[in-house]
């Protein structure tokens, strides 16, 4: 197999190498305040694996830490109090740092081995902080991360146990975004930040690939609906992804309906599928984000123009939820299942309370659940009605 980077926009190609985030042309009409132009994807050219999952590096450069290959289970409970009987859940809690962020966090690391790197910097509301730094702890990576001084305390703390170096940013991920971008062209570090580094989407096509699988080796058929958390768009696009890939490898006839679940207070891109503009104007001055679900909150989403165009492209769609029914979808999910998830996780499951009623019950829907409650337990205390 032989990989290059394609662009989404142009198709122009280019070596995957160290330094190469996006395409050179159109990242060139980049507009302040605006999602990333020039987003890049990894594509393949030759014979592909007849099994597992299609990947740029080689199995050697990973470093060993149990990244990927989370559940996919029928959560029996809410099977029956919903009358739904496809109604599956993708555990991503079960990753190291508790996060579906560590398959992107993994092949970055392998990429950065690869190629001799020794430092990789990132911004984050939290998810992305710690997994950079719990999976760079194992492969033995310098990690320097810079998050919101607002972000969950957990999430800080789990940045500091893996002994990655903390920049609190008194601000927004937006700005932590561009101090970021600012540190590592100045120093050469590898970027891992979402979308910016298109390995980010490639590492998370990885799900898609285990949702197909699991639900095959199950006898229950293909997906029919995958709901995501969706903020900057990488989740949603890495998930697209994946089935592009399965569809190429002839494994699945069409690609599931995708839905971005977003919080009212960061709709950014349900905001942009609804608007009669195209392409970046359909996007318009950003708002800032208010959301108890951290980990989705963006005033800018960053794959924004990427994602839009994977969800017109298959005919996704989005959902927006309050943050009353994020923390109600929060304790319903927790008490009818077992899961604990964190609020982004929960707008997934919230979006797919939403609107069950408008879907055929013999189709497979998957709730991705893409972080751990115990990440935000002042939010969910909140939702409880209890001090902390």
């Amino acid at each position: 197999m032989q990989w290059h980077y394609r662009c989404a926009t142009c198709g122009a190609k280019y070596e995957i190498l160290p330094g190469r985030y996006l395409c050179d042309p159109c990242s060139r009409r980049q507009q302040a305040d605006r999602p990333l132009e020039g987003i890049l994807e990894a594509e393949w050219e030759g014979d592909a694996p007849v099994f597992g999952v299609p990947l740029p590096i080689e199995p050697e450069w990973f470093p060993r830490i149990p990244v990927g290959n989370t559940p996919l289970w029928a959560p029996e409970r809410l099977r029956r109090d919903y009358a739904a009987p496809k109604l599956w859940l993708k555990d991503d809690t079960c990753n190291p740092s508790g996060s579906f962020k560590d398959r992107a966090s993994y092949l970055v690391a392998a990429f950065a081995r690869k190629h001799g790197v020794k430092e990789v910097v990132l911004a984050s509301t939290g998810n992305a902080a710690s997994s950079m730094a719990a999976v760079g702890a194992a492969a033995g990576l310098a990690i320097k991360v810079f998050l919101p001084a607002a972000a969950p305390v957990a999430k800080r703390i789990q940045v500091l146990q893996y002994g990655a170096q903390l920049i609190a940013v008194d601000g927004t991920y937006d700005q932590a975004f561009d101090l970021s971008l600012e540190y590592s062209n100045r120093t050469g570090s590898l970027s891992r930040n979402t979308a910016y580094n298109p390995l980010t989407i490639e590492g998370k096509k990885t799900a898609a690939f285990e949702i197909f699988d699991d639900l095959a080796n199950a006898g229950a058929g293909v997906p029919g609906h995958v709901f995501v958390p969706t903020g900057d768009g990488v989740i949603l696009a890495g998930i697209y992804r994946g089935f592009e890939n399965l569809l190429k490898l002839g494994r699945i006839r069409k690609i599931p309906v995708v839905w971005a679940c977003q919080a009212e207070g960061s709709s950014a891109i349900a905001r942009a599928l609804e608007s009669p503009f195209s392409a970046g104007d359909a996007f318009g001055p950003p708002r800032f984000s208010k959301t108890v679900a951290d980990s989705i909150a963006v005033d800018v989403p960053r794959n924004g123009l990427h994602a839009l165009g994977k969800l017109k492209r298959y005919g996704g769609q989005a959902v927006t939820i309050s943050d009353v029914q994020i923390l109600e979808a929060q304790k319903a999910l927790a008490a009818g299942s077992g899961l604990f998830a964190e609020p982004s996780s929960s707008a997934a499951f919230a979006g797919w309370l939403k609107v069950r009623d408008r879907l055929a019950a013999d189709e497979n829907c998957v709730v991705l659940i893409t972080g751990t409650g115990l990440k935000d337990i002042e939010s969910a205390a909140r939702g409880l009605g209890l001090n902390t």
